[in-house]
């Protein structure tokens, strides 16, 4: 028999106070640029976002973000609680949690995060009978990319995007087989010409921009566009206030990707 009060089923709601908190350090560019982008998507079509008529996640649902270190942020690996700020991290994925813990208390969703730093496609896919499957999620948010051609710049990996589209193809896949109820939501990675990302490095890294948003549109995943957000909010403000390293969100961009990803699910 299962143990309701084990910490995987243990939930911890945070209250309005506490997300305020979790974001407190957002600065007023952060603040101003949710409003900006906001207009700015409704009035362009820089933008390929339109939120849904509803939301995507049902009460009592269970809803699972994986991917690499932006997902990851830190979080607690050995906190394996629903709903848990240590276990979320302190990402997108926190915020936007926080979010719909606060709006919709009455709902029981379980939220868990599953990022690891580092991760390529192909280390999800090592991972993903523990990690994914056998969580069952009923809504599922990958966010994966940016290492799969980083290391490859860097750290001598020799994986090709071609490898990338056909391995996260075939993780999608086996998800489906498995749960093919799945509801599926693929974020589109992504860089900021800030730190060591220069224009060469944005321009080779489309490719695998193109190839998420590809793979999306093949399993009819909601696809959330963080590099089209990023490039309206580089007109607010720098690069480097959103991501320092081009990589790596700061509290700003995290806030942004919390608001967009919320908007992406019709929460």
């Amino acid at each position: 028999m299962a143990d309701n009060d084990s910490p995987a089923n243990r939930q911890s709601t945070p209250d309005r106070r506490n997300f305020m908190l979790a974001g407190a350090s957002i600065t007023a560019a952060g603040a101003a640029a949710l409003a900006s982008l906001d207009a700015a998507a409704a009035e362009t079509l820089e933008l390929s976002f339109q939120r849904p008529p509803k939301s995507m996640i049902a009460p009592g649902q269970t809803i699972l973000f994986q991917g690499d270190s932006i997902t990851d942020a830190g979080r607690n690996k050995s906190d394996n609680a629903v709903n848990s700020q240590p276990a979320l991290g302190n990402g997108y994925a926190w915020l936007a949690a926080a979010q719909l813990l606060i709006d919709r208390p009455e709902d029981e969703l379980k939220i868990l995060n599953r990022g690891i730093s580092g991760n390529k496609v192909y280390q999800l896919a090592d991972r993903w009978q523990a990690d994914c499957l056998d969580l069952k999620p009923d809504v599922l948010s990958i966010l994966i990319g940016v290492n799969d051609y980083w290391h490859k710049m860097k750290h001598n990996y020799d994986g090709t995007l071609e490898k990338y589209e056909n391995d996260y193809r075939a993780l999608l896949q086996r998800t489906k087989d498995v749960l093919p109820n799945v509801k599926l939501i693929v974020c589109e990675p992504f860089v900021l010409e800030s730190g060591e990302i220069d224009d060469a490095w944005i321009e080779n890294f489309e490719g695998y921009r193109a190839a998420a948003e590809h793979v999306a549109e093949s399993f009819d995943a909601t696809f959330v566009p963080f590099q089209s957000m990023f490039d309206l909010a580089v007109k607010i403000a720098p690069p480097a206030r959103w991501a320092g390293d081009g990589v790596h969100p700061s509290n700003d961009g995290a806030a942004l990707m919390a608001h967009w990803w919320l908007k992406a699910v019709g929460a």
